[in-house]
C-alpha cells in the first residue's frame, strides 16, 4: 500500500479527538500509541504471540504504572515502546506524542529548540528525540514500488553558507561546501528524495533506473548527469533548458520537483537554520513523508509516522555529534 494511504488504527475523527488528550495525559498517550501500533490486537514484539494481557496493580486493579504487558508464550514483559524508536527512552510518552504531532502537522518542520521550549526537555534530549522521529518517518527505499507515469527528476544544493565571514584562510573566505539533495517526483503522486554524498561516486542515472518504472516518461533539465536516460524509458527523456531561462515547454517542466525543493529549503532556512551533512538525510526523509502524505489529515499523518516507528531503533552512537543551530 502506498505511503500516505496506509491503514491507521482508528478513523481520522477519532485520532484528531484523542491527540490533544494524548499530549497531556501519560495513560492516554500510551493507549493512543498502542491503538496505532496494534489496532486493537496487542502482540508480543519479541515472539509475535497474540496471547498477551495487560498487567494490573494488585491494590488498585488499574494498569501498572509502567503500562506493562506480559506474553504467555515467552513469559516476558514488554511495553508498547519495545521494538520501536521509543525503546529505552526515559522521555514520557505524552511528550513523544506531542513531538510526533508537531513534526507531522508543521509544513516546514519544527526545531528541537521549539520542542525544548514547549516541553521543558533539555536541548540535547529534544534533538535526539527529533532525530528518532525523523528516522521513524523515513520510508524504506530498499524495496519500494517504482514511480510511474510522468516523473520529474532534479537536484538542488543545500548549504554553502559563509562562516567566520571576517576571517580569511590563505586568502579565501572559509565556506562550507554545498550538499546535493536529489529528488524524483511523480506528477500527482509521491516523491522520493535522498541526500547524495559529494564525490565522484555520484551516479544519478542509476538512482533513476532503480526507482522509476521503465514505462515512465522522464522530465529533467539539461544537466550532464541525465544525458542518455531516454534509452532506458519507454516514455522518453524530455528536457527544459534552464540555462536559457526556459522553465516550461508545453507539459515539459520540472516545476513539481522544484516545488518539493522549495518546501525543503524553506524548512532548512526558516526553521532549522543549519543542517549538517551527517544528518541531512533524516531531514530529507521528514519532508518526503509530509509531501507524500499531503492528502491526509494531520492526525492520520501522525498515526502513520507512529506506525512506521515499529522495527526501527536509533542508538545514541548514530547521533552522538550534535550540531547546534546558529
Amino acid at each position: 500500500m502506498a505511503q500516505g494511504q496506509r491503514k491507521v488504527g482508528q478513523d481520522k475523527d477519532s485520532i484528531i479527538a484523542q491527540l490533544p488528550e494524548a499530549c497531556r495525559d501519560e495513560r492516554a498517550a500510551v493507549e493512543f500509541v498502542e491503538a496505532q501500533r496494534w489496532s486493537g490486537e496487542p502482540a508480543c514484539p519479541r515472539c509475535g504471540d497474540l496471547n498477551v494481557y495487560a498487567m494490573k496493580d494488585r491494590t488498585t486493579g488499574e494498569r501498572s504504572k509502567r503500562f506493562l504487558w506480559r506474553c504467555k508464550g515467552c513469559k516476558r514483559q514488554f511495553t508498547v515502546k519495545v521494538g520501536t524508536v521509543f525503546e529505552d527512552s526515559p522521555i514520557p510518552m505524552r511528550i513523544w506524542c506531542h513531538a510526533f504531532w508537531r513534526a507531522c502537522s508543521s509544513k516546514k518542520g519544527v526545531s528541537a529548540l521549539q520542542i525544548k521550549r514547549e516541553t521543558g526537555l533539555t536541548y540535547k534530549s529534544a534533538l535526539f528525540m527529533m532525530h528518532r522521529i525523523r528516522f521513524a518517518m523515513a520510508e524504506d527505499h530498499a524495496t519500494p514500488p517504482q514511480l510511474q507515469g510522468t516523473v520529474e527528476v532534479d537536484e538542488t544544493y543545500v548549504g554553502g553558507r559563509t562562516r567566520l565571514r571576517n576571517q580569511r584562510v590563505r586568502g579565501k573566505n572559509r565556506r562550507t561546501p554545498k550538499e546535493t539533495v536529489f529528488a524524483m517526483v511523480e506528477r500527482g503522486g509521491k516523491a522520493r528524495a535522498s541526500h547524495v554524498p559529494r564525490g565522484p561516486g555520484q551516479n544519478l542515472k542509476a538512482e533513476v533506473r532503480q526507482h522509476v518504472d521503465p514505462s515512465a516518461r522522464i522530465m529533467t533539465d539539461e544537466a550532464h548527469p541525465y544525458r542518455g536516460l531516454g534509452k532506458h524509458f519507454a516514455g522518453g527523456h524530455h528536457t527544459v533548458k534552464h540555462s536559457i531561462y526556459e522553465y516550461a515547454r508545453g507539459d515539459v517542466t520540472t516545476n513539481t520537483a522544484e516545488g518539493f525543493f522549495s518546501l525543503l529549503k524553506r524548512g532548512i532556512y526558516g526553521t532549522f537554520h543549519h543542517v549538517s551533512p551527517k544528518h541531512l538525510h533524516r531531514y530529507v526523509a521528514e519532508f518526503e513523508l509530509r509531501y507524500n502524505a499531503r492528502w491526509i489529515t494531520d492526525g492520520e499523518r501522525t498515526a502513520l509516522a507512529i506506525q512506521q516507528s515499529e522495527g526501527k531503533r536509533l542508538c545514541k552512537l548514530a547521533v552522538d555529534s550534535f550540531d547546534i543551530p546558529m
